[in-house]
């Protein structure tokens, strides 16, 4: 039998459950049967000791009448009147021979035995009779069970009378052989009388048991019985006995008389055992109904899961056509109709998915898996011929600034738009266009020459050139296309897309509108790919560091805060300035990161200062990407509160250019944060060519001038006048002037004079590490400054 199978398994489980509750239930009958054997065994004893003791005063009274017969008798009372002896003693032994007396003897009113049948009557006949006499005189007779030499007898003593009393008589009975019989034939049970001596051995009177039996049974007896009891077995000739014990007779010493009342254990429960069988034979008989009606089921059962296991095993190898048929309203027939349903949905599916899988959902434009399949066709076709064939990659222009300010869904709607746009622009049937993903579309021109996939370039970006219309919103898109062909720039899909796309890379950086793809232009996108590469490795790696220059208020010399930079130290090239790395994190992107990583970084060391009771405004400059990151304004805050930092303890500083980018989006994002309670400061003012008009709805708190003013200020007039102007351009607008590139206590004293609030340069510190900035702290000195009237002089 293979159990792995679900079928044998459902046969072999209703088996073993089936036997188990047989073999439970028999054992409980067996147990119940035994225990109802054995409590009717006790019934039975008890009976049987009932009847004993029933026969034994049945005959008791019989012999009592015998007796009594003989007392009535007028010639033996008048043999007794006469004191005849002889006669006496013969009547004696000729009566107790009829009624079956052993022992007689006439007992006279003085208590002496006047005749016996026996010549000596033994001393325990004597007081026997002595004391039955005793018994007798208050009931007119008497019986008794005595022990007379080591054996057992029932006697009785009836009183004479002559009318008064002149004597008595004493006759015995032995307990022999009729009356157990007589037992053994109204009961079920065996009877054997037994006498201990006065050795204290038992020995046997008489018993329905065989002699050997009836010698075991003396070996298991106890040698003093106090009172009747039960004996819970005995194990007598290979059979097993419950018994009864009946104390019959005390003799002197501890000398006694017992009757054994047995009942063969094996012999009450032969019926139950009978029983026992025929239930055994039925559970038998129920257990093969039991595997064939488990076998039926179990193969109802599992029928349908083998035809659901097939089924399932075809739309594993892409097979959906086959249907389901089973029908049922058990579970199977609900997981057959499941398993419909997944047919059927996984087949729409799969043709959904092969759809997609080569099909842009949004454009319902080719995509990059399709394109590159119709790209390999149109090399091999070129390769049998021996001709050419080219593609196009464009990338849109301002594609995510417009998706960011008119929303995700007008993108969409401007993606398809250009798409059907480029294919109008097609000339030939199997020219193709896809969508790669994002901004990007390809166009595929078989059959075609690098001249020929110039001027298409040349008609697409042409055509791009005509504004786009969508929901009464006009945008003006340009478009960056970079142009490869086979045989000249690759042989295989991958080596064109990839050669196309670097082209289309150095198009967009140079503005030209479409670059045809050279192996001396690859040299500088590699070393591109490479600085991204490690400056993502670095964020990694923790190779940046976060440098700290100190702001001081001019008027006290206190210092007041700190403006946060960045620096990087590369594991094999050292020391790397941020002017070598910032702009191209700025071009990529990826000064996102780098802004997080630098307000996270500030905002521990801002935490840890004010846990020393240094409570400075740290400063942290945000890039134009940074201020087109809607999701800005909420990580800025959950930083601030895993520091326990208050949004005044930071300042984020911006550039006049970063604002006129996108003078809109930016002022939503600084208002939003400027709501959280975060001071906003304009960096390099001055050096920008921004509105002032604009500038003064902006919500910043602060003004800081460019160094380039400030450094010659001392020495320059026109600088000077400058400064000053800022001065109170900031003072007028209510913000908060700070002046950077202070490296002379000359110009500190100037821009003190000029009423700056505070000013940050060489003259106080370089920038430095975050780790030793708390030691610079508790060193600085500020420097004398002159007095007020000194500053007159000035």
């Amino acid at each position: 039998m293979r159990w792995h199978r679900l079928e044998n398994r459902i046969v072999a489980l209703f088996i073993i459950l089936i036997l188990l509750v047989q073999l439970a239930g028999f054992i409980a009958i067996r147990k119940a049967i035994d225990e109802n054997a054995r409590a009717s065994i006790r019934d039975e004893l008890i009976i049987g000791e009932r009847v004993f003791l029933r026969l034994l005063e049945q005959n008791a009274d019989k012999l009592t009448q015998g007796a009594r017969l003989l007392a009535s008798d007028f010639g033996f009372r008048q043999a007794i009147g006469t004191d005849d002896r002889e006669t006496i003693t013969s009547v004696l032994e000729n009566h107790g021979a009829r009624i079956g007396s052993t022992l007689s003897m006439l007992i006279g009113t003085d208590q002496r035995v006047k005749a016996s049948t026996q010549a000596y009557p033994s001393t325990d006949l004597q007081r026997s009779a002595l004391e039955l006499v005793s018994k007798a005189a208050a009931t007119n007779g008497a019986s008794d069970t005595v022990i007379v030499d080591d054996n057992l007898f029932q006697i009785v003593a009836v009183p004479v009378r002559a009318p008064v009393i002149i004597g008595w008589v004493v006759m015995g009975f032995p307990v022999d052989k009729k009356l157990i019989s007589d037992m053994r034939a109204l009961s079920s049970l065996q009877v054997s009388v037994l006498v201990s001596t006065r050795a204290g051995q038992w020995q046997q009177d008489v018993s329905t048991l065989a002699k050997p039996e009836s010698a075991m049974l003396m070996s298991q007896l106890p040698q003093s019985p106090a009172s009747n009891s039960f004996i819970p077995q005995l194990s007598i000739a290979d059979n097993d006995y419950s018994a009864r014990m009946l104390v019959l007779a005390k003799g002197q010493g501890s000398q006694s008389a017992v009757a054994v009342l047995q009942r063969s254990i094996s012999e009450a429960v032969a019926p139950y055992r009978r029983l026992q069988l025929i239930l055994l034979s039925i559970s038998i008989i129920g257990v093969i109904m039991a595997i064939f009606a488990s076998a039926f089921v179990a193969r109802r059962i599992t029928s349908p899961l083998r035809a659901l296991a097939d089924v399932a095993k075809r739309l594993g190898t892409g097979d959906y056509r086959a249907r389901i048929d089973i029908k049922g309203g058990d579970e199977i027939g609900k997981l057959a109709d499941a398993f419909e349903s997944m047919r059927s949905g996984i087949a729409n599916r799969e043709l959904e998915i092969r759809r997609l899988a080569y099909w842009d959902p949004l454009t319902d434009l080719p995509n990059r898996v399709q394109f590159a399949t119709l790209l390999n066709t149109a090399i091999e076709r070129a390769k049998t011929t021996g001709g050419q064939c080219h593609i196009l990659m464009m990338d849109l222009d301002r594609f995510q600034h417009v998706n960011d300010v008119l929303g995700h869904s007008f993108g969409d709607s401007l993606l398809r738009q250009v798409g059907r746009r480029l294919e109008q622009q097609l000339e030939r049937e199997n020219d193709k266009v896809a969508r790669l993903g994002g901004d990007e579309y390809a166009i595929l021109l078989p059959a075609t020459d690098q001249v020929e996939a110039v001027r298409q370039a040349k008609r697409i970006l042409s055509s791009l050139e005509v504004p786009l219309s969508i929901d009464e919103q006009t945008v003006d898109l340009g478009a960056g296309i970079g142009i490869a062909g086979y045989p000249e720039n690759g042989e295989n899909s991958d080596t064109l897309l990839s050669n196309a796309e670097v082209a289309m890379y150095v198009a967009k950086r140079r503005g030209s509108g479409f670059t045809v793809y050279e192996p001396s232009i690859d040299k500088s996108s590699q070393e591109s790919l490479s600085l991204l590469s490690e400056l993502r490795r670095a964020l990694d790696r923790d190779e940046f560091l976060l440098y700290a220059q100190p702001k001081v208020d001019l008027a006290s010399g206190r210092v007041v805060g700190a403006e946060a930079l960045v620096r990087w130290m590369h594991p094999e090239k050292g020391f790397i300035g941020p002017d070598n790395f910032i702009p191209f994190a700025e071009t990529t992107g990826f000064i996102r990161m780098l802004t997080s990583w630098m307000l996270g970084k500030t905002a521990i060391l801002c935490s840890e200062l004010q846990s020393r009771g240094i409570s400075l405004k740290f400063s942290v400059n945000l890039s134009t990407r940074d201020l087109l990151d809607q999701d800005l304004p909420e990580h800025f805050a959950d930083i601030l509160e895993r520091n326990n930092l208050a949004p005044s303890s930071m300042c984020l500083e911006i550039t006049e250019s970063a604002i006129m980018d996108d003078p809109v989006r930016a002022q939503l994002t600084l208002e939003r944060l400027h709501a959280m309670g975060v001071e906003l400061a304009i960096d390099d003012f001055g050096t920008g060519y921004s509105s002032l008009a604009y500038l003064k709805r902006l919500p910043v708190d602060e003004l800081k001038i460019d160094k380039s003013f400030v450094m010659n200020m001392e020495h320059d007039a026109d600088d000077a006048k400058i400064v000053k102007s800022t001065i109170d351009l900031g003072h007028n607008m209510g913000l908060r002037v700070v002046a950077e590139g202070l490296e002379t206590l000359a110009v500190w004293n100037l821009l003190r004079q000029m009423g700056c609030d505070q000013a940050q340069g060489y003259f106080m510190s370089k920038p430095m590490p975050g780790d030793r900035f708390i030691e610079w702290l508790e060193q600085w000195t500020p420097p004398e400054v002159p007095s007020q009237s000194e500053n007159m002089a000035i």
